[in-house]
C-alpha cells in the first residue's frame, strides 16, 4: 500500500460511482486489546460484501488521516482516519489507516465483485 494522495484516490472512488459494488468496512483498535489492559475499552465494527450503489463519493482532509464518505440511497457510508491505499490484482480499491505502529485500524474497501 502507498500513502494516500487525495486527486489519486479520488478518481479511484468516482470509478464506482452510480453502480452496484461491494463494500468491506471494519474499524478495530485490536482484538485482543483488553487482554494486555482491562481497563482498554475494545470497539470495533465489520460489514463485508454489502451491495451498495453510491451517487457521491468523497476522499477528504487537509493531511493524513483522511475521511472518505459515500451517499448511498438513504444516508452515507463513513470511514476516517484513512492514511493508504491500492488497487489490487483483482481491480479492488482498498483504503486503510494505519496507526503508528502499522496495525490496521480502518478499512473501507470497494469492488465490482463480492471479496472473498
Amino acid at each position: 500500500m502507498q500513502p494516500i494522495t487525495l486527486d489519486t484516490v479520488q478518481k479511484e472512488i468516482d470509478n464506482y460511482l452510480n453502480q452496484d459494488v461491494y463494500l468491506h468496512l471494519e474499524t478495530t483498535n485490536g482484538a485482543y486489546a483488553s487482554h494486555f489492559n482491562q481497563s482498554f475499552f475494545s470497539v470495533g465494527a465489520y460489514i463485508r460484501n454489502a451491495k451498495v450503489n453510491f451517487e457521491r463519493g468523497i476522499i477528504t482532509g487537509d493531511k493524513a488521516p483522511y475521511r472518505a464518505g459515500l451517499k448511498i440511497e438513504l444516508g452515507w457510508v463513513y470511514a476516517e482516519g484513512l492514511t493508504h491505499w491500492e488497487v489490487n490484482e483483482d481491480g479492488q480499491l482498498l483504503l486503510a489507516g494505519h496507526d503508528a505502529e502499522g496495525k490496521l485500524a480502518v478499512a473501507l474497501q470497494l469492488s465490482p465483485h463480492p471479496f472473498e
